[in-house]
């Protein structure tokens, strides 16, 4: 807010123009005073509430003064309305305030009982707040505050301009109904992520420590011991149930009541410096460049957490796992998204927790976790950034939320030799119906195999963590796509996205092998990008394929390594994953081979079995095939 634009209003004779002429000589000017006087601009000084520049304009009520009136309401942000007689108080609720929500209107109202030198001796300020104020104000709900002023004795008159001030900057309306006596349903939200964020170590209570932490964080100053007791005391004696106050810290219950007092006196700056430290907007919602700062991917590349994003996902994982179990129970997960909507959307639409690693009791896992905002990241870091907004991420730099995300090296030609400069691989699993792809999605979760099928068909997602050679981890993302299939492989941002495919059949059904070469057919795309060829349910008995070329002469004949024999019933399936996030991170040996380069003639048989003699033969033939790649 860089300025308030302040507009008295009021009946002939009320004193509008000899209160703004003693707020600017500092004294009340007895000679006779212009009847509209000119607007005046008043420069931020010491104690102008966020350091405002503030234009009061002055009004006439004539009625042929009525159009000019009438504009100056519109422009203005808050409105000051005096009264000053029995007559000028009746025509407040008969005309003025009707007046103003005809006009749409829609700002505070400070309303006005000037001339209280003039009172009959013995009217108490409290008598005409009770009497003609809170009537007022119960009706119309706009004022947003009152007070009793004379230009006379100069009484109030700084006050009367600094309300109007504060009521811009620090309306009341948003965050307290004052007819309920309660905060509003918004400011009890806003002020429960507040609680949540300095909560440091999610005891349900503000620690000594936490409340001193909070202090510096909003006002800057450190709070004295004589301070914090008194505080507790006034949240002990507000308290229905004082006996809580025993308590090691304040609850979020006290913590809610200690900001209805101040409110309830008038000190609802405080509450506003309190939501504003914690990025809120005046209309209680968290500030867009917060939510949502600029972070553009370029083409080709990837966004992907930062070393500082997965140490707060961490933090957040292992605060939250109150029982130390190693998962996060359905009550500790909607603990742990208490300050926000809810699990992302995208998440819903993914099945979580399902779509990643959980322990034996369904509960997701940290490295489940991980995975999780992994792939979030990697495919809607807008969505990551909000989160981590949501859930009090800080920075060490300065720069946000987007310091917990970086941004890889694009790629390009991945067809030439050389690694992918990223951790987050994507990978389309293609293949006709019941050719075992999400029995594959289970396997990479270390689901049980279940040999119930059930039909695919919105796109499916499993995504874990994967140790490279040389020990180096990633993190896969395999994708089943459904009866999206057609719309997804049309789609060349999809594709573009995409860091490999895995072309699946069932070695063990004659017809499924067909339903590849129809897709590599119909979408001539495919050929840009990098592939692995599959045979799945490897276990049963090998069928001849009904097409005029079988899977591994048709490898041949592409210059690719024949199909991998894969069955998700081994124990030794892991491999096979591996084997894809190699070909991701280096997708030049998975594209048809040169001319000059050797093709691999050999067939690849992922964990024969469990035998001795048949892991030293898949150990050999494995070593083979990657020499063969190379």
């Amino acid at each position: 807010m860089a300025t308030v634009r302040l507009a008295i209003c009021g009946d002939e004779s009320v004193g509008k123009s000899s209160l703004l002429t003693s707020l600017v000589k500092d004294t009340f000017v007895t000679s006779r005073i212009q009847p509209v006087l000119p607007p005046i601009t008043l420069p931020p000084t010491l104690g102008t509430p966020e350091n405002v520049t503030t234009t009061i304009v002055d009004t006439s009520a004539l009625p042929q003064e009525r159009n000019d009136l009438r504009k100056e309401v519109r422009k203005c942000n808050v409105i000051l309305l005096v009264y000053s007689d029995h007559y000028s108080y009746e025509r407040v609720a008969l005309f003025w305030m009707p007046y103003f929500r005809s006009l749409g209107v829609n700002v505070p109202v400070v309303l006005c009982a000037n001339k209280s030198d003039l009172s009959p001796t013995g009217t108490s300020t409290a008598q005409i707040v009770e009497e003609e104020m809170l009537p007022v104000m119960a009706e119309f709900k706009e004022i947003d505050s009152c007070i009793r002023t004379s230009a006379r004795e100069h009484h109030n008159i700084n006050e009367v301009f600094f309300l109007c001030q504060k009521a811009v900057t620090h309306p009341i309306a948003p965050i307290y109904d004052s007819k309920e006596s309660n905060l509003k349903p918004a400011a009890v939200e806003a002020l429960k992520r507040v609680f949540y964020l300095c909560d440091k170590d999610q005891d349900g209570l503000l620690s000594d420590k936490e409340i001193h932490d909070f202090q510096m964080k909003c006002f800057d100053k450190p709070l004295s011991d004589a301070d914090l007791a008194s505080i507790k005391r006034s949240i002990s004696r507000g308290s229905s149930f004082p006996e809580d106050s025993d308590k090691d810290g304040i609850d979020i219950d006290g913590f809610l009541l200690l900001n209805k007092m101040f409110a309830e006196k008038g000190r609802h700056e405080t509450i506003w410096i309190i939501l504003r430290k914690f990025q809120y907007s005046d209309s209680l919602s968290l500030k867009e460049t917060f939510m949502r700062p600029k972070f553009d991917v370029p083409a080709f590349a990837s966004a992907e957490l930062s070393p500082a994003g997965y140490r707060f996902f961490v933090d957040l994982f292992l605060l939250h796992d109150k029982d130390n179990d190693g998962g996060l129970s359905d009550s500790e997960l909607a603990n742990l998204f208490a300050p926000t909507p809810g699990v992302p959307a995208s998440w819903v639409d993914s099945a979580f927790p399902s779509c990643t690693v959980r322990n034996e009791a369904g509960y997701i896992t940290l490295q489940g976790w991980l995975a999780q905002w992994s792939m979030t990241t990697f495919e809607e870091p807008k969505t990551t950034l909000e989160y981590l907004a949501y859930l009090g991420f800080e920075s060490q730099d300065g720069k946000g939320t987007t310091s917990a995300l970086k941004i890889t090296k694009a790629r390009k030609r991945r067809s030439r030799p050389g690694r992918v400069e990223r951790n987050v691989f994507l990978c389309y699993v293609l293949g006709a119906a019941q050719s075992g792809k999400s029995a594959l999605l289970n396997g990479f979760l270390n689901r049980p195999f279940s040999s119930t099928y059930h039909p695919t068909i919105k796109p499916q997602t499993a995504v874990n963590s994967v140790e490279l050679q040389g020990g180096k981890q990633c993190y896969l993302i395999l994708e089943e796509l459904g009866e999206l299939e057609p719309a997804i492989l049309e789609n060349q941002a999809k594709l573009d996205a995409c860091d490999l495919l895995c072309y699946t059949y069932d070695s063990s059904d004659p017809d499924s092998f067909a339903h590849i070469l129809d897709l590599r057919q119909r979408y001539p795309a495919l050929n840009a990008l990098p592939s692995v060829y599959t045979a799945l349910k490897a276990d049963q008995d090998r069928a001849v394929q009904r097409t005029e070329v079988q899977p591994d002469a048709y490898c041949e004949a592409l210059k690719m390594p024949k199909p991998l024999h894969v069955s998700v019933s081994w124990a030794s399936i892991s491999e096979f994953f591996v084997h894809l996030a190699e070909c991701a991170t280096f997708p030049s040996q998975a594209f048809p081979k040169s001319d000059e380069e050797a093709v691999d003639r050999t067939t690849l048989y992922v964990a024969l079995g469990a035998t001795v003699c048949a892991g030293a033969a898949f150990a050999w033939v494995w070593r083979r095939n990657m020499m063969g790649d190379r």
